[in-house]
C-alpha cells in the first residue's frame, strides 16, 4: 500500500519517518521527495507498507499527528498522472 505524507519538517529523515511507520507495521520503503537543484526536502514524501490493512491504521492514526512543531497530512497516495513535455525553446 501506497500513503502520501505531506507537511513533513524539512529536516526529517527517512530513516525517522520510516521509525514512525513502523509502529503500525511493515515497511517496504521511504522516499522524501526533494527539490532537484537545492536537494532540499519539498515537505512531502511517500510510504510504502507491506499490509494494506496496517496501511490504513497508520493513516487514520497519523493524519493531522503533531510531529517536531507539524501536523501530517497522511492519506492513501494516487498514481501519479502523467503530464505532457512542457515546450523548452524559450530556455
Amino acid at each position: 500500500m501506497n500513503i502520501y505524507v505531506g507537511n513533513l519538517p524539512y529536516t526529517i529523515t527517512e530513516e525517522e519517518l520510516a521509525k514512525l511507520f513502523a509502529q503500525y507495521g511493515d515497511v517496504i520503503s521511504v522516499t522524501i521527495i526533494s527539490d532537484r537543484y537545492t536537494g532540499r526536502s519539498k515537505g512531502f514524501g511517500f510510504i510504502e507498507m507491506a499490509n494494506r490493512r496496517e496501511g490504513e491504521i497508520a493513516i487514520a492514526e497519523l493524519d493531522g499527528y503533531p510531529f517536531n512543531g507539524r501536523n501530517l497530512s497522511v492519506n492513501l497516495a494516487h498514481p501519479r498522472i502523467e503530464r505532457p513535455q512542457r515546450n523548452k525553446e524559450w530556455l
